[in-house]
């Protein structure tokens, strides 16, 4: 399975290569005054605008750095039943993908309070590396405010 890999601080992060849209260069960030909690803003994708979460801003209470190898992950992020909408994650040094075998990711014993995009851990000659369940990042109610349905007017 491919993985794209990137950094929150020292720590190394993958997500499933099968969840990604597209990888960007950090572009303009329009700010959404009064967002929720972990919403920088959005950006313009093809005409459309994409919400945008800082994931070291997150995970770690401080922006990512404007490094050449910060990138935009477009993720295809789960709104209903076979429905998805684009979902935008500033990462830094999201510049490497590595290819693992689900089976080598194991809990990490320490589940219990983590936030529920954590997921499960593997080792390499580097030290560990976790997954990041993408569809978890949202809390039910910010998912609700981002990806509501247009109302129809009749």
């Amino acid at each position: 399975m491919l993985f794209l890999m990137f950094r929150l601080g020292q720590d190394r992060y993958l997500l499933d290569a099968g969840q990604v849209e597209e990888v960007l260069p950090l572009l303009s960030v329009k700010a959404l005054p009064a967002a929720p909690a972990g919403i920088v803003g959005a950006i313009n994708y093809r005409g459309a605008p994409v919400p945008l979460i800082d994931l070291s801003l997150l995970a770690l209470g401080r922006a990512a750095a404007p490094l050449l190898s910060t990138r935009i992950i477009l993720v295809r992020y789960p709104v209903g039943a076979g429905e998805h909408a684009l979902l935008g994650l500033i990462a830094e040094r999201a510049i490497e993908t590595v290819a693992r075998d689900p089976a080598d990711f194991v809990a990490t014993g320490v589940e219990a309070g983590m936030p529920p995009y954590l997921g499960p851990v593997a080792s390499d000659d580097r030290g560990l590396i976790q997954r990041i369940r993408a569809e978890a990042l949202l809390p039910q109610a910010i998912r609700e405010i981002l990806f509501q349905k247009p109302a129809t007017h009749s």
